[in-house]
């Protein structure tokens, strides 16, 4: 590959992936603002007056979508399959997510209700759902 193909394809994985930023980021919030509607509380019964706004969804979203496209574009420079890795990577790191929806861990884990869990762990499915089918169709498949 040469450098302007390189440079083309680095272009890609961060202008595709800011897309798919701002999609999951408006998906996550909205579906969350859907669930709240539908009696769903992000209220932690230990801390209620620290309630997680519709907006964190966005917020929160962003940001971690943010380090997937980081990390697409480091392995699109430095891995022998960038798209293989990369998969497995996220794929990994978004399960790892979910754990504290279910495990209750000191300090990371609020006692959330099931509702609540499951609805926090879908919404990780679904930004992840959004955001690694199209920075891993932006990598190739051996460098």
């Amino acid at each position: 590959m040469t450098s302007t193909t390189n440079d083309t394809a680095r272009a890609s994985v961060w202008k595709h992936g800011l897309a798919a930023v701002i999609v999951a980021s408006a998906v996550t919030t909205g579906l969350a603002y859907i669930a709240s509607q539908a009696g769903v509380s992000f209220v932690d019964p230990a801390k209620p007056e620290i309630p997680i706004p519709t907006s964190g969804f966005a917020i929160l979203t962003a940001g971690f979508s943010l380090i997937g496209v980081a990390l697409a574009a480091i392995l699109a420079r430095t891995a022998r399959r960038p798209r293989s890795t990369f998969v497995r990577t996220t794929v990994a790191l978004t399960v790892l997510s979910i754990v504290p929806d279910f495990v209750k861990i000191p300090v990371l884990s609020p006692d959330f209700d099931t509702a609540t869990s499951l609805t926090l762990a879908a919404l990780h499915v679904v930004a992840a759902a959004i955001v690694i089918p199209v920075l891993a169709s932006r990598l190739a498949t051996e460098r």
